[in-house]
């Protein structure tokens, strides 16, 4: 900057130059700075890639973030339908809330096998239920606890508001008995009778 003018030097350094063409320090200006490498913590917490690691997805997805309180909406929206019905009485709308509910679970999760998506696991799932594949078929996960236990609380709740009538009982024991049996350890990957087999 030595013998130059003001007026060849560019603006920034313009509005930072004192008299007689020397800086000055001024308050408030903040320097661009190159961009710094993340900190250890903070890359642990970064999503690296848009790519998931999971071979099968389908082994993580009841751990998903959200999935459970999705799911738990959904039972309270099944039930809130019902009861805008106006022909249902309150015990009649438990127990075709436990039903419905015992019956999706029971497709969804003991009769569907595979896979919605192409995977590079050579087919190793195509014979599995969702729930033999999920969480890689590890017994007593968090998923798995909470999918046991919801269809008994739902249970406790419909016999409760049917007032335990006979009728009703029968028909919720019997739904919840269809979907804890398949859960059992000792029913892992068995067909019964052959069904479902392939």
């Amino acid at each position: 900057m030595g013998g130059g003018s003001a007026d060849s030097v560019p603006p920034i350094e313009r509005a930072q130059m004192g008299e007689g063409g020397c800086f000055l320090e001024t308050a408030g200006v903040e320097a661009i700075a190159a961009p710094r490498a993340p900190r250890a913590s903070e890359a642990s917490r970064m999503n690296v890639g848009v790519a998931h690691s999971e071979v099968n997805p389908n082994t993580r997805v009841m751990n998903s973030r959200g999935i459970w309180l999705a799911y738990i909406i959904l039972v309270g929206l099944l039930h809130v339908v019902l009861l805008s019905i106006p022909f249902f009485s309150i015990p009649v709308v438990w127990t075709l809330t436990n039903v419905i509910h015992n019956l999706a679970m029971y497709v969804f999760l003991h009769t569907v096998k595979g896979t919605p998506f192409e995977t590079p696991d050579q087919g190793k799932a195509r014979l599995l239920t969702h729930w033999e594949q999920m969480d890689y078929g590890l017994q007593f996960t968090s998923s798995r606890k909470f999918l046991s236990i919801s269809p008994i609380v739902l249970y406790l709740l419909a016999s409760f508001y049917t007032k335990y009538d006979a009728a009703h009982f029968l028909i919720n024991t019997a739904s919840l008995l269809s979907v804890l049996l398949p859960k059992l350890p000792q029913f892992h990957g068995v067909r019964l009778f052959g069904i479902n087999k392939y």
